[in-house]
């Protein structure tokens, strides 16, 4: 290849380096919207108002950005997709050329049997100037026309899919932010102030907090009142849902009723539809289990077995099987666990939260001299000046702090966070196998199956070690997350009972409150230690870290600062709590059975191909010789060589191990919801594969 023939390529990768830099820089990504707006800005102001619904999509998906600085971007992207498809068409021209050009008997000789039609192809007869150009032409136009199609109605879409995932969280979420509503409402505060509060902790409630952000910004921003900022904040919601509550909110705050009776019917309302959705979603999971048994286990199972047959009998099926095990089979489990994650994200929400560091209160004042005098008084400037280096100082230290403290107990810190087991034990792994490959390697090529069971047992290393780690953790937060309704029902008795919360918390701590009877010790050590309920209650949240607590330390918290009574409060998200665990205790109920039904068809699946590499193989005639059980050649059968015997024995065994990590995954995942949960299910199902073929085979 010569340089004149490498120059427009790069120069289609220069083209895209500025896109990728935008991405990650901050002056690149302004430099480019500056540009794309001077050269379409104009255009997309002109037909603004022919596209409504791209200008909504935006405003749902809280986008930071303008209609006419994404319109100007998406036109620029879709220009320099043009230029580049342009480009790439010509390679794909030349390339096509020099491949049809060739001789259909040698190309052939290089195809496997399956793809032999396509030396039908070859032969090209040469093309002359004219001819060339106008091809070139064409391929040019076509592939730059797509690119740039799909580019501009890539970057429209986008929008309005965020918002579309952004919706199915506001009403997934909804519930237990209309019951904290609810309940800070009963507390006697203020409902401007109500707003503010859940808008600060959409950390704890999700979208739905994050779409009181929006009236928040109305009121600081523009000045208008409450209502007319919940107003705006229905119009841009894309949950409908949330656009009724909001119009019947404001509907009641217009005419004077009463807003508790009307928050507590919208929360027993839309527990109600909670409960409603989930069944349906249920169903729904349902289905998709039954396909998934039919498309992905039955269907490979039944395609494997005729595959078996046709190549003893006309032979020249080893390439389509390795076909479907390394390539259909992986990416149909791909697409459906990442169509059973958006089913699920709806029904199941995260667990888990981070907390940010606390806020430093700056220590202000000056020293008096010997005189009396105030001579420590210093310019705002170097005070603001002290305050910030004393923050960065406190930052610094803290970062510091928890790097030692993760490394001074790993066992805590991998108990924390599973995921960081995969960064001990997959390098491990992937060394091992890099080790033991060196014997896969012979004078005939690369032996797979000299390593497949070093492969097995690394991903069988890896998992059980992620699988127990992960297990130990979510039960941690399962524990914690039952406790939390019974801890929240006891403060609100005490509390009832003429006591302070401070009291309340001594009371109920002795109590059995199973993981965080300790928590609440070091809650009541804090106070006895200084520290105001609030501040202690905010380190138990950092510490436990599940949004259970999460929410109700934000109540409790929250509604301390507005009211002294606070069983009525704790009453509220007692009932949430407890309402939320039943319907996850139901949940688990019905999955559970959906988790049997993989397990079953993946050991009818491995019981077959078992039986087929076993006992069938064994006994298949081999060309030149009599069958391996000492019976006649068949007629009308051709027979397998030795060499496709060995293959498919391997690619019998490589089945098993791809379908029981694919369904071990699919299994966790439709049992919890989290695909992390089948970690434990692939392993057992790998080394049931692995010990199977062990013994039998």
């Amino acid at each position: 290849m010569t340089l004149s023939s490498v120059v427009p390529l790069a120069f289609a990768l220069a083209l895209c380096v500025p896109i990728l830099l935008a991405t990650v820089h901050e002056g690149v990504d302004r430099a480019l919207t500056r540009v794309s707006i001077g050269l379409f800005g104009g255009y997309i102001e002109e037909f603004r108002e022919e596209h409504p619904n791209r200008q909504q999509a935006l405003r749902m998906a809280h986008m930071p950005t303008t209609y006419r600085e994404y319109g100007s971007k998406t036109m620029c992207y879709a220009a320099i997709a043009a230029v580049v498809g342009s480009i790439l068409g010509i390679y794909v021209i030349w390339t096509l050329l020099l491949v049809l050009a060739i001789e259909p008997d040698t190309m052939r000789e290089a195809l496997p049997g399956p793809l032999e039609f396509l030396a039908n192809l070859g032969g090209l007869p040469a093309l002359s100037a004219g001819e060339l150009f106008v091809l070139f032409t064409v391929a040019c136009v076509t592939l730059g026309a797509i690119a740039a199609s799909l580019t501009y109605w890539l970057r429209w879409w986008y929008p309005a899919y965020v918002a579309d995932s952004r919706k199915r969280q506001i009403e997934a979420a909804l519930p237990s932010t209309i019951a904290f509503v609810y309940a800070l409402s009963k507390s006697g505060m203020a409902f401007p102030e109500v707003v503010r509060i859940v808008a600060r902790h959409e950390a704890t409630y999700g979208e739905a907090a994050a779409e009181f952000e929006v009236a928040i910004r109305h009121m600081d921003t523009f000045g208008v009142d409450v209502i007319t900022a919940l107003q705006h904040m229905g119009r841009q919601s894309p949950s409908p849902t949330f656009s009724e509550f909001t119009e019947n909110l404001v509907s009641v705050l217009q005419s004077g009723h009463s807003l508790s009776t009307f928050l507590e019917r919208q929360h027993q309302e839309y527990q109600a539809e909670a409960e409603s959705q989930q069944e349906r979603v249920l169903e729904l999971l349902g289905t998709l289990a039954e396909a998934y048994v039919t498309v992905l286990v039955a269907g490979p199972l039944f395609l494997v077995t005729i595959l078996v047959v046709i190549g003893i009998s006309v032979g020249g099926t080893v390439e389509p099987l390795q076909v479907l095990i390394y390539l259909i089979l992986p990416l149909g489990n791909l697409v459906f666990v990442v169509y059973l994650s958006m089913v699920t994200d709806s029904l199941i929400p995260g667990s888990t939260r981070s907390d940010e560091p606390e806020p430093v209160t700056p220590i202000t004042g000056g020293s008096r001299g010997t005189n009396g005098e105030n001579r420590g008084a210093v310019s705002t400037a170097v005070a603001a000046e002290t305050v910030r280096s004393n923050v960065e100082r406190i930052q610094y230290h803290r970062r510091l702090q928890a790097i030692r403290d993760r490394f001074a107990s790993p066992l805590e810190t991998l108990l924390e966070r599973p995921n960081l087991t995969l960064a001990i034990t997959v390098p491990v792994a992937l060394a091992v196998v890099a080790w033991q490959s060196q014997a896969a390697i012979t004078a005939d090529g690369f032996d797979v199956t000299v390593i497949d069971d070093v492969v097995a047992l690394a991903l069988l290393f890896v998992l059980v070690t992620f699988a127990a780690f992960y297990e130990l953790h979510r039960r941690r937060i399962d524990a914690v997350a039952a406790a939390v309704p019974d801890l929240l029902d006891r403060l609100a008795s005490v509390n009832e009972a003429g006591s302070s919360m401070v009291l309340a918390v001594d009371h109920v701590r002795n109590s059995e409150l199973g993981p965080l009877g300790e928590e609440l010790d070091r809650v009541w050590a804090d106070v006895q230690w200084g520290a105001d309920l609030s501040s202690a209650f905010r380190r138990f949240e950092s510490r436990v870290g599940t949004r259970a607590v999460s929410r109700a330390v934000t109540l409790i918290t929250e509604a301390m600062n507005a009211s002294g009574n606070l069983a009525t409060v704790l009453r509220i998200a007692g009932r949430q709590a407890a309402s939320d665990r039943r319907l996850k205790r139901e949940r688990g109920q019905v999955m559970v059975e959906y988790m049997i039904v993989v397990y079953i068809s993946f050991l009818v699946f491995l019981f077959i191909v078992t039986v087929l590499a076993a006992y069938l193989l064994p006994n298949i005639p081999v060309e030149g010789l009599e069958a391996g059980g000492g019976g006649a050649e068949v007629d009308g059968l051709a027979g397998l060589s030795a060499g496709e015997m060995d293959a498919y024995g391997t690619l019998f065994y490589h089945a098993t191990l791809v379908q029981g990590l694919l369904s071990g995954l699919i299994a966790g995942q439709l049992s919890t919801g989290d695909v992390r949960a089948g970690a434990k299910h692939a392993a057992a199902m790998i080394a049931l594969s692995v010990l199977l073929f062990a013994v039998v085979v």
